[in-house]
């Protein structure tokens, strides 16, 4: 992915500065060439020659060598490379960079560069929770530098809360992420399920539930759009088919599973249909009759499959990330962080389907993520935001983790 990209690396003072070590390796098993600059803050954790010993290359710290800046030193370092990584970003880094400070070679070579630019914070939690830090951020976010974490967790300082370096493979995807935009899932494959399922009661009536398909059909063009190979299961919907993607039709919960398994391998699976949970055991082979005075017919219903907990249990077939939803209509944190356990996928999306949320069949969704980290919720959007940032979150995944082998895997 990162193949003769060249990243520079700014590394300021914090103790998770020597994790950028780990880091420099990463992305040399990326193919990536880095070059180091290291803060005198930064200096203090990791040591010039460590960095220089990793990179093959001249560590660049003083803003006013003669020997680089009778050369203009710190604008060909600005220039000549494809990405700025600051691994950690201190509080004080940030505040230099909103100013527009260059009152040393990585604030300078930050305000002179015109390439990309990933921040990783690390900090205590009340600098990063600190209205200055926080408005620091908001204002660089606003003039386009992209940010990696902070997680959350123990802190070196003793204190718990918002303020870790985020994971190594993390900061990694987030680099090739900024470093290969246009199509970071080329050569992937992904299955998507979409739209409710029927059930049939005879052959006119059937068990069904709201859902449009809206979400899981943007979130198939969205991975399209970043270079997939898409395949998206659908059941009934109202819906166009996404253009230059494979969709398989089908209306029962059973058909989805089995075209699902058809369509793998996948390195990433999203399971965004709404499949009905039970259906009727014994089908009427003709319309059930209403006879007058007569009892209702009563129902004799089963489970569905499971199709999330089925592909999670498959082994070595398994795809490489998979991602279910959670449609809830109360306790929609507790209820999704449950389901992403006893489903045993990776990912889980929960969203309220109450009626009074107007998400079946609306445009619009509010996510709560739950992942092996914790939940981050996202604010209001449209079902095409939801599912381009989903998507890229999707890729930033996929580029941290090791290639595996075999047909329709990653790289």
């Amino acid at each position: 992915m990162l193949k003769d990209k060249r990243i520079l690396l700014i590394v300021a003072g914090g103790i998770a500065a020597y994790k950028a070590l780990e880091l420099v390796r990463r992305l040399q098993d990326q193919g990536a060439r880095v070059r180091g600059i290291l803060t005198a803050g930064g200096a203090n954790f990791i040591t010039p020659l460590a960095l220089a010993a990793l990179t093959g290359d001249k560590v660049h710290e003083n803003l006013f060598s003669l020997t680089e800046e009778s050369e203009m030193g710190h604008i060909r370092l600005a220039r000549d490379c494809d990405l700025v990584a600051v691994v950690p970003a201190t509080a004080h880094l940030m505040a230099k960079m909103a100013a527009g400070m260059a009152d040393d070679l990585a604030a300078t070579v930050l305000l002179a560069t015109d390439k990309p630019i990933l921040l990783a914070p690390a900090m205590n939690v009340v600098m990063w929770n600190h209205p200055a830090t926080q408005a620091n951020r908001a204002l660089l976010e606003k003039r386009g530098v992209r940010f990696v974490g902070p997680g959350a967790g123990d802190l070196a300082c003793g204190e718990v809360g918002s303020g870790r370096l985020a994971e190594v493979p993390d900061i990694l995807a987030a680099i090739a992420a900024l470093a290969t935009p246009d199509q970071p899932l080329q050569g992937l494959r992904a299955l998507v399920t979409s739209g409710p399922t029927r059930e049939p009661i005879d052959p006119v009536r059937f068990i069904a539930n709201h859902s449009s398909g809206k979400q899981g059909h943007a979130i198939a063009h969205a991975l399209a759009g970043l270079g997939a190979e898409v395949t998206l299961v659908t059941g009934p919907v109202g819906l166009a088919d996404p253009d230059g993607i494979r969709v398989v039709k089908v209306e029962t919960a059973q058909q989805m599973l089995a075209a699902c398994l058809k369509a793998l391998p996948a390195d990433v699976a999203v399971c965004a249909a709404a499949v009905a949970d039970w259906r009727v055991k014994k089908p009427g082979a003709q319309k059930i009759k209403k006879v007058k005075g007569a009892a209702p017919p009563v129902l004799e219903l089963v489970a569905n499959p499971d199709i999330l907990a089925t592909l999670a249990a498959l082994g070595a077939d398994r795809p490489g990330l998979l991602i279910g939803f959670a449609a809830e209509t109360e306790d929609v944190v507790k209820h999704a962080t449950a389901k992403r356990q006893t489903k045993g996928c990776d990912w889980i999306l929960g969203n309220d389907v109450g009626p009074e949320s107007g998400t079946f069949g609306g445009d619009a969704n509010t996510i709560h993520l739950v992942d092996s980290s914790g939940v981050e919720t996202w604010p209001a959007l449209s079902k095409d935001e939801v599912a381009d940032r989903l998507a890229k979150r999707i890729a930033l995944a996929l580029v941290a983790r090791p290639p595996r082998p075999g047909k329709g895997k990653r790289r």
